[in-house]
């Protein structure tokens, strides 16, 4: 059984009247349609940061699990940076967490992203209040079923690092995984060149097992790949304007750790940063691409090669890049509720 295409989202238009609402301080929630309650699956990495905080101060989205892979970093560094990230922005009711896969599928040695995200994967700042990592259930993947269980078609995952957890979830279960409402990955370069190989993106060259699993799987992916994310390019004083405009604890942190992918960019020539996941988190609730059908084909490296057949995911074209940048700034760092 595969999924269904799910309905069309908000517009820009939406998305206009969305960010003049916030910026008014409207509070009236009964104008609101009940929030998107989702499952977010992640390996922080400083755009992975920037996509939960984001997530979090997003009223159309329940974040109501997380769950943490290897990739960007170690599973034992993602889940200390997701423990550090609900600790600065403590958002209300909190997710269940949970620790997941710490390899890829078979016996393939981890890659990871150290040079980009720092050693710690937040660019290595010293100073984060200590957490404590024993407090998180070690098992991830089980609280992915569990989650897809219990809301069933209401969920929508969302899979910001490589797909390991949700291969392993899958293969545990597969009627329940199936049954969720959309599956929303960022990964892939369709028809750009990728980022760590010539024709491979960083999370699905990591464990292109995974990924080539969830492809024929007969679920229906949407797929944010570099395609459209490479439109989403944030510059270092556009963030820092609307950062000044928040000027709390919370903004001061996100400076400082994005400091390192504005740095790392720059040496490459390159005087953004690619918002990536904050991107995919978008389109789980508002309509700033269009979505193209497609059937794409997991290579040996973690190749996304277009391939003829019935689609078996939507490859999407980012058309509103200031659209949602600006609903992005709005959002990040929102003052708890």
């Amino acid at each position: 059984m595969s999924m269904k295409v799910p309905p069309p989202l908000e517009s820009t238009d939406m998305v206009t009247r969305t960010i003049t609402m916030t910026a008014a301080g409207s509070t009236d929630s009964s104008a609101r349609p009940a929030p998107r309650l989702a499952h977010i699956d992640t390996d922080p990495g400083l755009d992975d940061a920037l996509a939960l905080l984001f997530g979090w101060n997003s009223p159309e989205l329940a974040v109501v699990g997380v769950t943490t892979v290897a990739g960007n970093v170690g599973v034992e560094a993602a889940t200390t940076n997701l423990l550090r990230l609900l600790a600065a922005r403590a958002p209300k009711p909190p997710p269940e967490i949970g620790m997941g896969a710490g390899a890829p599928l078979g016996r393939r040695r981890l890659v990871t992203a150290t040079d980009y995200h720092g050693g710690d994967g937040l660019g290595d700042q010293l100073d984060w209040p200590p957490v404590d990592i024993g407090t998180v259930r070690r098992d991830g993947v089980q609280l992915l079923v569990e989650t897809a269980r219990r809301h069933g078609p209401a969920l929508t995952l969302i899979a910001l690092g490589p797909l390991t957890n949700l291969a392993l979830a899958l293969a545990a279960d597969p009627a329940t995984i199936r049954a969720v409402g959309r599956l929303v990955v960022m990964g892939g370069a369709v028809d750009v060149p990728g980022n760590v190989t010539a024709d491979a993106e960083f999370n699905i060259h990591v464990d292109p097992e995974a990924a080539r699993s969830i492809f024929v799987s007969g679920l229906m992916v949407d797929l944010v790949p570099l395609d459209a994310t490479r439109r989403a390019a944030l510059t270092r004083p556009r963030l820092a304007g609307a950062l000044a405009d928040t000027a709390d604890a919370l903004a001061e942190r996100v400076a400082r750790f994005t400091e390192r992918g504005f740095t790392v960019e720059a040496a490459t020539g390159v005087p953004t940063m690619f918002l990536h996941d904050p991107l995919a988190v978008a389109v789980a609730f508002h309509d700033f691409v269009r979505w193209e059908p497609a059937r794409v084909e997991v290579g040996a490296a973690g190749e996304t090669r277009r391939v003829a057949g019935r689609p078996n995911c939507r490859v999407a074209h980012l058309v509103d890049p200031d659209a949602f940048i600006e609903l992005f700034l709005s959002r990040l760092c929102r003052a708890s509720s």
